[in-house]
């Protein structure tokens, strides 16, 4: 789960909470609502440890390759 797709379910979680007002049978919207909400806030904190080891990884690949060609 990237860091839009969080966002984009808190976002339609806190639509289906808080401003869907219809009412169906077998399905309660508003509990779904705060599922998708729970599941981006889980994924949001996730999504941002993961880029911030993912950038730690490209740039300590560049800075050794180019020492590499420095001093070979």
């Amino acid at each position: 789960m990237g860091f839009v797709s969080s966002l984009s379910l808190i976002a339609i979680g806190a639509i289906l909470r808080f401003a869907i007002t219809v009412h169906t049978n077998g399905i309660d919207l508003r509990t779904v609502g705060v599922i998708l909400m729970v599941i981006g806030a889980v994924g949001f904190p996730i999504s941002l440890f993961w880029m911030a080891i993912w950038a730690e990884r490209r740039t300590g690949a560049s800075t050794r390759a180019d020492h590499d060609l420095v001093d070979g």
